[in-house]
């Protein structure tokens, strides 16, 4: 009789446990997954922004900046999203020759020879970086640079657009468009 009441408790525990498992476990996972790919935070895009950068993929030399664009609901990559950077010259002084315009491949991922940008004004070595795609929430965002770093990877997560919402090109209201004349300031 004892082995059968050991068994039947043991039973009670192990089908405890398999509930345990078929309900927390997937609610784990669907937490972990929902926080894989949190969205790029924003940033200041500070007062240098210039729209109609040209096209191009190298705007200095000794520092490679490269990553994928995603969509933060999933993970996915996001083709063909257009993606602006600026950044001052070794002089510390922001140009033209520093500003860019880059397309993501079909796979998302971008690529950006430049120099590492000096800090100024008590700022640290920065990149500014604004990102526009179809169906997505606009970014405008800041990547700095290590000290001593000849590279890094940087991915660029942006939001869905709520359903039912698109806007033109991708960028919400408040963020410049590439082309368009800048907000007023207040």
């Amino acid at each position: 009789m004892n082995i059968l009441r050991k068994i039947n408790e043991c039973g009670k525990v192990l089908l405890l446990v398999g509930l345990a498992m078929v309900i927390i476990l997937p609610l784990g996972a669907s937490s972990a997954h929902a926080e894989a790919c949190p969205p790029t935070p924003w940033d200041e895009i500070g007062p240098f922004y210039r729209p109609d950068a040209p096209v191009r993929s190298s705007i200095g030399k000794g520092y490679l900046l490269s990553g994928t664009v995603r969509s933060s609901a999933n993970c996915a990559p996001i083709p063909n999203a257009r993606i602006e950077v600026w950044q001052t010259g070794p002089n510390g002084q922001y140009d033209d020759a520093h500003r860019a315009t880059l397309l993501a491949d079909k796979r998302g991922r971008y690529r950006l020879e430049t120099n590492p940008p000096p800090g100024y004004a008590r700022r640290p070595s920065h990149i500014h970086v604004l990102v526009d795609a179809k169906g997505f929430e606009g970014l405008v965002t800041q990547h700095y640079p290590k000290p001593g770093a000849k590279e890094a990877t940087f991915d660029l997560v942006l939001v869905p657009e709520p359903q039912g919402k698109p806007k033109p090109g991708g960028r919400v209201d408040e963020v410049v468009r590439p082309g368009k004349s800048q907000p007023a300031r207040r």
